[in-house]
């Protein structure tokens, strides 16, 4: 016993020791400035901005895609089983012990080499209860460098599944302000329509009476079919844009519900935020992070092959013929061993691990690189998109007051006479395809602020996280706290 206490004390003092690299965060180039700042920017990053377009039917509709959606159910699910792996990885840090016990009867043969002598019990009994105990001796940190490794994978998890959140709420805001611009487009093309069916109608009344020639109403007819050929057209558009949400959603692909329309939907705030701060809100740039530590723990793990492993092991217990004297003194077995195995010659497949954990490491700090110049990349150009497409928009705005003013007095002309109804027909068809063209920029604009929102990231994923009531989530986790990231 007293050699045990010192081979553990003295695995104690040694177990200070850590191969491989420390992590620390890698120097990144960050501009310090967006280049193309809003001047009306606000700090809402962390709120529900979803919100803001003061819509209760798409606020309804994220709820439930934060409660049915099978995307955010499966990353949930990875993420617990991580935790049990991070749990199986740190158990080898800790002496294993465990206890058995046997009962058995058996008999030896009495034509063996060594004939049986007339005291011996055959066929006997046999007892047995013995405790054992096992410990790695973590010597150069191989055990501390996985179960790091291991933590690192566990939180790489956890913001892969709040990537899955950002990417869900952004898509489900985003599909159905699409929803709403291709029903505005289909009221315009129906509306349309019915104009110019009433026009086709009144033109017949007066070829057949003789007012007008076959060209003129072929002409109006032409016209006529033109917006007839867009409805079909949008209607399997919105069909479809259905279909998508509806999975969305975690349901099956069906008809959704309406609020308010594209026109009086409010247009979210643009959200402040510095280009630095991309670093601490993003879930790829953090998920790239913890890759990245991974990886550098792992070198760590790969290099301590190149070392001795030493482990205390031990038994205690009983063993007898008989059930009556298990327990007595002379019953008594033990055992305790210190083995120790050193590699001598491994042809070069302990360097090959080393080599291949580094050449990993390198490629996570890329991708950690590339990730935060992705996300530089998106947030240019959703501020981009937004202050352009706003600029579009109100052009096409003044476009369309514009033509309506311009088809009214067409019309007015026609009818008095001054022109020939080639006029109207030349008006109303820059009108109608005007008109589209500005809902389509409506449902750009909106797009652009969620895609603005989802490429800066922030505090709204956790607040989007903290509504997802969930079975899963109401269950303790292990000993991680997904609030705060933080296992114990």
């Amino acid at each position: 016993m007293r050699n045990i206490i010192i081979c553990s004390l003295l695995a104690i003092v040694l177990s200070g020791c850590m191969m491989g690299p420390d992590y620390r965060r890698p120097a990144v180039e960050t501009p310090a400035s967006w280049r193309f700042e809003e001047k009306e920017a606000r700090e809402i990053g962390n709120a529900a901005w979803w919100e803001q377009f003061n819509d209760p039917v798409l606020n309804s509709l994220i709820q439930t895609a934060l409660k049915e959606n099978k995307d955010v159910m499966i990353a949930t699910a990875r993420v617990e089983e991580f935790v049990g792996r991070y749990g199986i990885t740190r158990a080898a840090i800790f002496p294993q012990a465990g206890a058995g016990a046997a009962v058995g009867r058996s008999r030896a043969t009495d034509n063996g080499q060594t004939p049986l002598t007339d005291a011996t019990i055959n066929p006997a009994d046999n007892y047995s209860a013995t405790l054992y105990a096992g410990w790695e001796i973590d010597l150069w940190g191989k055990l501390r460098r996985a179960k790091e490794a291991s933590r690192a994978d566990l939180l790489s998890q956890e913001e892969a599944r709040r990537g899955v959140i950002l990417i869900l709420v952004t898509s489900v805001a985003g599909s159905y302000v699409n929803l709403r611009d291709l029903d505005k487009q289909l009221e315009i093309a129906k509306r349309t329509a019915q104009s110019r069916k009433e026009s086709h109608d009144l033109f017949q009344l007066r070829f057949r009476g003789g007012v007008i020639s076959e060209l003129e109403l072929s002409q109006v007819k032409s016209m006529y079919e033109q917006a007839l050929a867009i409805i079909p057209f949008l209607e399997k558009a919105v069909a479809q844009q259905e279909n998508a949400l509806s999975v969305l959603l975690g349901r099956n692909p069906g008809p959704i519900p309406r609020g308010k329309r594209i026109d009086d939907l409010v247009l979210p705030a643009v959200p402040a935020g510095l280009p630095s701060e991309l670093l601490a809100k993003r879930p790829d740039i953090r998920q790239a992070e913890q890759t990245l530590i991974a990886a550098n723990a792992r070198i760590g793990v790969a290099r301590s092959l190149y070392f001795p492993t030493i482990s205390l092991t031990g038994t205690y217990g009983f063993a007898s013929n008989d059930l009556s004297t298990l327990f007595q003194g002379p019953s008594r077995a033990w055992s305790w061993n210190v083995p120790l195995n050193v590699p001598i010659f491994t042809a070069g497949a302990i360097g090959g691990q080393v080599e291949a954990a580094e050449a990993i490491q390198r490629q996570a700090l890329i991708q950690y690189q590339q990730s935060i110049q992705r996300a530089f990349r998106e947030v240019e150009d959703a501020l981009i998109d937004q202050r352009r497409s706003r600029e579009e928009l109100d052009i096409q705005t003044r476009q369309v007051e514009s033509l309506r003013t311009y088809t009214r007095f067409a019309r007015l002309r026609f009818e008095n006479g001054y022109t020939s109804y080639i006029e109207v027909l030349d008006a109303e068809r820059s009108l109608f395809d005007a008109e589209l063209a500005r809902a389509r920029t409506a449902g750009v604009l909106f797009q652009a602020l969620v895609n603005l929102y989802k490429a800066i990231g922030g505090g709204w994923v956790i607040e989007a996280d903290s509504r997802i009531a969930s079975d899963q989530d109401k269950k303790p986790t292990s000993d991680f706290n997904r609030e705060t990231g933080a296992i114990h």
